[in-house]
């Protein structure tokens, strides 16, 4: 489900300054504020008022950990296009955004159409995942599944 918040719609301006910040955050979200306050140039103080700003502001979403799945027993990743009737449209984007299985979700151009990510432990996960959850959901008019082979680059968040 899409968040609203107030922040959504405004264009941010950052500076270099805002730039090098989340370019060190990017490299080590766990970095502290002095280590980071001394990678930039600017005291300690200053470097936490500008990363409280970027997160007030929407430019910064959260911080998290980056799992590698295969370290955990997440053998299958997986690509969908899922093409669904336009007016079950958004309660499918809504029940898919709610299952474990799903990493990501976008509507993207096409025929109604949601590009989605999953990881399973397994094909048979992934095939109950299939069978269960997507292929029973009103509105549903074809699925397409690519499953990833190799993964050479994979980023969170964006470069600036």
């Amino acid at each position: 489900m899409t968040e609203n918040r107030e922040h959504d719609n405004e264009v941010v301006e950052i500076d270099e300054i805002d730039r090098k910040i989340i370019k060190e955050l990017n490299r080590n979200g766990r970095i502290s504020y002095t280590d980071l306050a001394k990678e930039i140039g600017l005291s300690r103080v200053a470097v936490q008022a500008r990363v409280s700003a970027l997160m007030e502001a929407g430019v910064i979403e959260r911080f998290t950990a980056v799992i590698n799945p295969e370290k955990i027993g997440i053998g299958v990743s997986a690509f969908f296009n899922v093409e669904v009737e336009p007016k079950h449209l958004h309660d499918v984007a809504d029940q898919l955004a709610d299952e474990p299985y799903v990493t990501s979700l976008y509507h993207m151009t096409g025929p109604s159409k949601l590009h989605m990510h999953g990881l399973f432990r397994n094909n048979a996960e992934m095939e109950y995942f299939m069978r269960e959850k997507l292929y029973v959901l009103p509105g549903i008019t074809g699925v397409d599944c690519q499953l990833l082979i190799n993964r050479y680059k994979s980023r969170m968040g964006m470069r600036l």
